[in-house]
């Protein structure tokens, strides 16, 4: 199933005189990076790193090296989402000012390379998940994403990258600072580098104790008030060494979710007509 997946992402690319891929970072538009380059050749692909407040600084780094490791050429034009009213007022839409964004920024900049195809890493099971308006803003500007015509799924993806020997194989999801912050909460840059440097203070006294962890957010939910998700299995850990939480400095209450990470756990708090419009 993964080799007639793969196969049919090939069939995707190959065709294209060259591309520009939206890379996040992540393992997803990793893997449709990886396989442009086996598509085309490093020379027709240009990877496009959108830098602003939302992206955490150690994931811009990254981003850098991965794609320096591939021979690609590193586009990092900077955007402007808080310029943009509905993303600051972040509602349940905040993705779909964010990529309209993107898309915005990153096509004109296709154009002046000579480039006609800008694609996204969303993959098959995204287009499943119920309420993503990022997806719906980046395709209603053009730009298509290969890994969901080919029908790979986020499994397909990791198995890909594996297969592949790519260092993203096992990276845990990292989505936007902005996913930090709760729905209705007014996004500033203040705002995003506060639960940065909380989460990044956090990861740094979890390891000092001895305690490794994979998945961990701050999450901003108004009033003054953070809740810390990390992996499940740490929950019990981190309750019970509550001197971890002083380092989640500048709000007045910091509380640990028992359940521990949950990928999109914001989404939770959205009413259902909107959540899974």
């Amino acid at each position: 199933m993964l080799d007639a997946r793969l196969a049919a992402l090939d069939a995707e690319l190959a065709p294209l005189p060259g591309v520009l891929v939206a890379f996040s970072g992540g393992v997803d538009s990793g893997v449709v990076l990886a396989a442009a380059v086996r598509a085309l050749g490093a020379d027709r692909v240009v990877a496009a790193t959108a830098v602003s407040p939302s992206l955490p600084a150690a994931e811009r780094a990254a981003a850098a090296e991965f794609v320096a490791s591939l021979g690609v050429r590193h586009e990092q034009p900077r955007t402007d989402e808080l310029s943009r009213e509905g993303y600051r007022a972040n509602a349940g839409d905040r993705c779909a000012f964010c990529k309209s964004e993107l898309i915005d920024v990153l096509t004109p900049l296709a154009a002046r390379l000579g480039i006609a195809d800008v694609v996204t890493g969303t993959n098959a099971d995204d287009l499943r998940a119920g309420f993503r308006p990022g997806i719906r803003a980046a395709a209603e500007r053009g730009a298509w994403a290969p890994l969901a015509r080919a029908g790979m799924t986020k499994d397909d993806v990791r198995a890909a990258a594996r297969l592949w020997g790519l260092p993203l194989a096992d990276k845990p999801a990292a989505a936007c600072l902005a996913s930090r912050i709760a729905y209705g909460v007014p996004v500033s840059a203040e705002g995003l580098a506060r639960v940065e440097a909380a989460e990044t203070a956090l990861r740094s006294a979890l390891a000092e104790d001895g305690l490794e962890v994979r998945n961990l957010r701050v999450r901003d939910m108004g009033e003054d008030v953070a809740r810390v998700e990390v992996d499940a299995a740490l929950v019990p850990d981190v309750v019970a060494r509550p001197h971890l939480l002083d380092a989640v400095a500048g709000f007045e209450r910091v509380d640990v979710d028992p359940r521990g990470f949950r990928s999109g756990s914001m989404n939770e708090l959205l009413p259902d007509p909107v959540r899974y419009r």
